[in-house]
């Protein structure tokens, strides 16, 4: 069971142990296709990230993505990486400012900041204030656009979704969730919204995950039917966003290959190292 609209923000909230994408990644291994027959995973790429600066308006912000690297185009635009850059000549000023993005995306403050990069920086804490202080000077139309959200959310006791999805704020609600609502929800919309396409134009959706999904096709009509589906994306990341594009990124497995998460790789070579042994003795 997906449980749609099982969380306040409208986002799916499937079992942890009975959907294939909750439990450790090691076991998405399991998932293959069947004979004849391709996967592709199919995801947006930094989702909300685009979404926050699309529904701000912050011109910066949705420069940032157009770059193809929101992370450091974020580093260049703050001066702290020159123009040139790259993420192979920059890459751990690209690592602290995508873990500012990241965190900044969940209302991540100073402290907490400065924990997640302690180990990138001899100054955490100061770097900490310095890269908060960076994302506020680099998208103000984005700070006040969360900061205008906030203040609907408690002088009206709700925020909606651009499709009318609606949550209601009580005495308990925190600031965070408060902030954090706009792009969750209309995350999720969109997601919705992607699938409906994709299944009116004969796509086999068999899961949707998060900012994704995962869709199966005979091997000969696989390439097509994938496209197919980031057209459907795409154009759902403009009925949401006003016009504003999403990329997508594709995962594709085709039979007899299995679908893998490279960081599951490890542990599942173990597993499967280990029922061969097991194997191996009770045929003995």
């Amino acid at each position: 069971m997906l449980s749609p609209f099982g969380t306040v923000t409208a986002r799916n909230a499937p079992s942890t142990t009975k959907f294939i994408f909750g439990p450790s990644v090691w076991l998405r291994g399991l998932i293959k296709p069947a004979e004849g027959y391709g996967l592709a995973y199919i995801d947006w790429s930094q989702q909300e990230f685009a979404i926050a600066a699309a529904l701000s308006g912050d011109a910066n912000m949705m420069a940032a993505y157009k770059s193809g690297d929101p992370y450091l185009a974020f580093a260049k635009q703050a001066g702290a990486v020159p123009p040139d850059g790259t993420k192979a000549t920059h890459k751990p000023e690209r690592d602290l400012f995508k873990t500012c993005v990241l965190g900044t995306q969940y209302g991540m403050g100073v402290e907490t900041l400065a924990l997640r990069i302690s180990g990138a920086t001899k100054y955490p804490l100061a770097a900490a204030r310095d890269l908060l202080r960076a994302h506020r000077d680099t998208y103000p139309a984005y700070w006040a656009w969360s900061q205008l959200n906030a203040d609907h959310a408690n002088l009206c006791g709700f925020l909606q979704s651009v499709l009318g999805f609606h949550f209601y704020v009580h005495g308990d609600t925190k600031l965070r969730t408060e902030t954090n609502f706009p792009v969750q929800g209309n995350g999720s919309e969109m997601l919705r919204l992607a699938v409906c396409l994709a299944v009116e134009r004969g796509i086999e959706v068999c899961a949707p995950v998060h900012d994704a999904i995962l869709i199966g096709a005979p091997l000969d009509r696989l390439d097509a039917d994938i496209a197919a589906a980031q057209e459907a994306m795409r154009e759902a990341s403009e009925i949401i966003l006003g016009g504003f594009s999403l990329r997508t990124d594709v995962h594709t497995v085709r039979y007899p290959e299995r679908y893998m998460d490279e960081r599951g790789e490890v542990m599942w070579a173990r597993v499967m190292k280990l029922i061969g042994e097991v194997e191996a003795n009770v045929e003995k």
